[in-house]
């Protein structure tokens, strides 16, 4: 049992040794009381700039907690909850064949594993490749423009997060989150992403600690095979029967679909087949790219460089008054880059990328305006998809033609004209870029509420509108832009034994959201199901 003390301020310059003190007055005890502590959330409170002060909760183990708690009498001092630890009682109908999971993506990977420590021993199909061979791949992309439509920066091992920044924030609150967390840790991962207020991981670090979870989940008798690509699934009465990979039939009556949002054709084939899926929301736009000394110095004030404050971030958000349409800032990267992240040949998308330093020259986000149903030419569930593919062809187009992406400075966006010459911005993105212009890339509905928000944030970050910084289109693929129905137990509601995971599926937005839906869904089928093979 532990006490868990909540909401212990430090100024920015205290040591993190007077936590103990401090926990211990807010209990009423003496400090040689407590024998062990640890932090178990830090965040930082930059609203007074010029005051920036740390807040922290901590564990604590000594004698007597539950007579503590009482006798302190405190609205922060409690015993801690229990965590989740994966018990649960095991199904009583056998499978006929072993689970299996398409992608390798936080929801594959997540129901992968925790079926492999029970003993289920899942085979994951991935149509791209482990991340080793993939990094490869995709540096070659980056600086040749070539690329390989199975396994880029969508596809492959670990999925689209694996290039991006690695991020581990979510909204959702389940205690399956510290089940992940503690695994990515076990996997490599560093150990302060259990307490930090914005855990991430980096893209540099989070390719070894997905290669790590896969030779765990390998070790466990799980089998992973890449660059096999889930073709088609055979159905009888309205059940799955097996699915072909690379033209090989394999039987299978559980199937998680743990797809990526980028998988159109698979979207495309499913469809076919007739399991139910609709249409929905989601948003597109551009990458702003800042200076992060001035987003630090923004953020942090006279604080900018001091050595306990990593880059700082931004979250921005605004509804349009003349277009009644969101307008937010997407997955910043601090201290990162922009990245090419297409996945068919001819069409351009980016997105961006920090490694786990945070450490080049700018920062960049997303700044995107949110489409939906109504604003697609069709009334099909995949419309949104060919609404994508429509601006990112127009995108690449412009770039050039050849997966340079279009480039243009922000007081000329603002004024409507195409750039001419860079500023003191450089972009980060390659393999290259155009100066251009990006209403030629994105509706005017998009590019007239971005218009309408940069003043805006500008009024909250001093020089976020500032003419010399750099936009690169396009960012399109914020989420799926389809949702494959499933009914309360996770299952398709068209076809029994499929079971849609994650971002893919339409149900997750993020890492750890995605590695929770496949871990709900691995525990929902080891609770039907028994495993005996």
């Amino acid at each position: 049992m532990t006490i868990r003390v909540n909401n212990i301020v430090l100024d920015i310059n205290d040591a993190l040794d007077s936590l103990k003190a401090k926990a211990a007055k807010i209990m009423r005890v003496q400090g040689n009381e407590i024998k062990k502590i640890r932090i178990a959330k830090e965040s930082i409170d930059a609203r007074k700039k010029n005051n920036i002060k740390f807040n922290y909760a901590v564990l604590i183990e000594m004698d007597n907690e539950i007579k503590i708690v009482a006798r302190a009498n405190h609205k922060d001092v409690k015993i801690e909850e229990v965590k989740y630890n994966a018990e649960f009682e095991f199904g009583t109908k056998e499978m006929n064949h072993r689970p299996i999971i398409v992608g390798m993506g936080p929801a594959g990977m997540f129901a992968g594993i925790l079926m492999a420590q029970k003993g289920y021993k899942p085979l994951i199909i991935e149509r791209g490749e482990k991340v080793e061979h993939r990094t490869k791949t995709i540096d070659k992309f980056w600086a040749s423009g070539e690329l390989n439509t199975e396994s880029n920066v969508q596809f492959g091992e670990g999925g689209a997060g694996t290039f991006s920044d690695g991020k581990l924030t979510t909204r959702i609150k389940d205690t399956r989150c510290d089940y992940i967390l503690e695994e990515f840790v076990k996997a490599g991962a560093p150990e302060e992403i259990l307490y930090i207020g914005k855990p991430h991981i980096g893209t540099d670090i989070l390719k070894e600690v997905v290669k790590n979870i896969r030779e765990t989940i390998i070790k466990l008798g799980g089998e992973v095979r890449f660059n096999s690509k889930f073709e088609d699934v055979i159905i009888k009465d309205k059940k799955v029967k097996s699915i072909i990979v690379n033209g090989e039939e394999i039987p299978c009556d559980t199937l998680i679909l743990a797809l990526g949002h980028s998988s159109r054709d698979t979207y495309d084939m499913l469809y076919k087949k007739g399991v139910f899926m609709s249409s929905k929301s989601f948003a597109v736009g551009a990458r702003i790219e800042h200076p992060q000394d001035m987003i630090n110095e923004n953020q942090y004030g006279k604080y900018a460089n001091h050595p306990r404050l990593k880059a700082a971030d931004y979250k921005l958000t605004y509804t349009s008054e003349k277009l009644k349409r969101s307008v937010y800032s997407f997955c910043m990267c601090p201290g990162g880059g922009v990245v090419g992240a297409a996945s068919e040949k001819g069409r351009l998308v980016i997105n961006g990328m920090s490694e786990y330093d945070r450490n080049k020259d700018n920062a960049n986000s997303a700044i995107v305006v949110s489409v939906g149903p109504k604003d697609f030419k069709s009334d099909s569930p995949l419309a949104g998809i060919e609404f994508q593919r429509h601006y990112e062809a127009l995108a690449y187009a412009v770039g050039g033609a050849n997966y340079n992406a279009p480039v243009q400075l922000v007081g000329d966006f603002l004024k409507g004209q195409a750039s001419r010459k860079l500023g003191s911005v450089k972009p980060s993105y390659t393999p290259g870029y155009e100066l251009s212009d990006l209403n030629k890339c994105l509706p005017s509905y998009v590019t007239d509420a971005i218009k309408e928000a940069l003043p805006k944030f500008d009024h909250k970050i001093n020089g976020f509108a500032t003419y010399d910084a750099i936009m690169t289109g396009i960012e399109t693929r914020t989420s799926a832009p389809v949702r494959i129905d499933r009914n309360e137990e996770y299952q398709s509601i068209s076809l029994e034994g499929l079971y849609p995971a994650g971002e893919g599926a339409g149900y997750a937005g993020g890492i750890i959201s995605a590695a929770v839906d496949g871990l709900k869904i691995a525990e929902i089928i080891m609770r039907k199901w028994k495993y005996a093979h």
